[in-house]
């Protein structure tokens, strides 16, 4: 119970403190000058220069690539900035070193922030995205460490004072949005991953009997559904429509399962719910019900209809599945030093969430081993690593155009890495997607071995 007490007294005095309105605020930026925020390198990601005449200016060496994740601390605040900005206008310098920066009216350095962002991985997901809006995010499904977030369009926060007016101004590509946990998108057919997860959920013994013969479309209850493209793959079990990613087979799953089982799947993989996640983010939503018409059943099953997911959502779920069924929480803050090195407090994931047993988790793993293998992932072929992933083509405007999607991990055997990528209105999933993926993984793996 003290414990408790303790916990709830901290929290409660970091969110007093964070209050623009508090006084005690104003006097902790008075004394102390703003820490720093470091990547897990060591890396200076933020920063607080003083100009001779005692003015301060945040400084960001890095420019737009760390925009979104570390945010910025003027014209309020988001990101890191505002997450950990308790602990940045705080000052653990030893007391002695306190009594001489005020005889000499000094400011205090303030604590600094260490993240788990990792610099080379940030730039090499930033490179990948190149010259296409939309988000990649890259994370440890073990430890659920965020190693790179990366959203475009994106901006410096070094000119944000310059730039405000405009970017408030502009309604079109919603610049300051973290496109990585913020931005939500229909899921396309990354979202079969769920979808043959309900499915292997109610038929645990009989999943490996599933036949189906596409012909290019389905058409069920006056609803059609098509393959991308049109594309006709014949008879194919259940493994090949997964690697295939064959739509009128998942649409034909989508009237065979269980609407509000499936809602309670769902629940469990937190639609509808906030992500355990620190820093801001989306809720993904999806409907589903017993009511639901045979159309509905048909568009959600393979990522469409009213459908939306964030990102980093569709990272989560697929760090569980390479985790054996376990997501740990995602988290980007690893600890805080005083100027002097010494820590001051320690950050590790908030807990952990059983989204899935761990057969079904083997399952999900050896059917996403196979999209590398033989079916739209094949360009994450002939790598010194092995990977596993779900593409996905997302449909909107009516079906003019798509979104790229891919979610992954590697190494199969025991992963490391999990990378979700989205390019907004590129098209295939194979063709975009997939490639800039392949530029995560192979910085994370060269990197290892240097």
């Amino acid at each position: 119970m003290m414990s408790y007490i303790c916990v709830y007294a901290w929290q409660n005095k970091e969110v007093m403190i964070n209050n623009s309105y508090n006084a005690g605020q104003q006097i902790l930026v008075a004394q102390n000058r703003r820490g720093s925020i470091m990547a897990r390198g060591g890396e200076v990601l933020a920063e607080t220069i003083t100009g001779p005449d005692g003015s301060e200016t945040r400084k960001y060496p890095y420019g737009s690539l760390f925009s979104h994740v570390v945010g910025y601390s003027t014209k309020g605040k988001t990101g890191i900035e505002n997450r950990m900005n308790y602990y940045l206008i705080q000052s653990n310098t030893p007391i002695t070193e306190k009594m001489d920066n005020g005889m000499q009216d000094i400011k205090n350095p303030g604590d600094n922030v260490y993240t788990t962002l990792d610099v080379g991985l940030q730039e090499a997901a930033n490179r990948a995205l190149g010259v296409y809006e939309g988000a990649i995010v890259v994370t440890n499904p073990k430890t659920g460490e965020v190693l790179a977030m990366v959203s475009k369009p994106d901006f410096n926060p070094n000119e944000i004072s310059d730039i405000w007016e405009e970017v408030l101004a502009d309604e079109e590509t919603g610049v300051l949005l973290n496109r990585a946990s913020q931005g939500l998108y229909p899921p396309g057919s990354t979202f079969k991953i769920i979808t043959a997860l309900q499915y292997i959920h109610e038929n645990p013994s009989t999943y490996t009997n599933y036949s189906f013969t596409c012909n290019g479309s389905i058409k069920i209850d006056g609803s059609r559904i098509q393959c991308y493209h049109g594309i006709s793959h014949g008879k194919i079990g259940f493994e090949k429509s997964f690697a295939k990613s064959c739509n009128t087979s998942f649409a034909n799953m989508g009237t065979k399962v269980d609407w509000n089982r499936f809602g309670e799947t769902l629940d469990g993989l937190f639609f509808g719910k906030p992500l355990p996640y620190e820093l801001e983010s989306a809720v993904s939503t999806v409907k589903t019900g017993a009511d639901m018409t045979t159309d509905k059943q048909m568009q959600t099953a393979i990522g469409q209809g009213e459908t939306l997911v964030s990102p980093l959502h569709m990272n989560l779920i697929t760090c569980a599945v390479a985790n054996d069924g376990l997501l740990q929480h995602p988290y980007v803050v690893d600890h805080v030093e005083n100027v002097n090195g010494a820590v001051i407090k320690r950050f590790t994931s908030s807990g952990s969430t059983r989204m899935m047993s761990e057969q079904e988790a083997c399952i999900l793993q050896g059917l996403m081993r196979e999209v590398v293998e033989t079916g739209t992932g094949t360009k994450l072929l002939d790598k010194p690593y092995t990977a596993a992933g779900k593409t996905g083509s997302a449909e909107y405007n009516s079906a003019r155009d798509s979104h790229a999607w891919f979610t992954g991990f590697a190494p199969v055997a025991d992963p490391e890495i999990c990378v979700t990528v989205i390019i907004e209105g590129a098209g295939s999933g194979g063709d975009y997607a997939v490639p800039m993926a392949r530029r995560v993984f192979d910085a994370y793996f060269e990197g290892r071995s240097e």
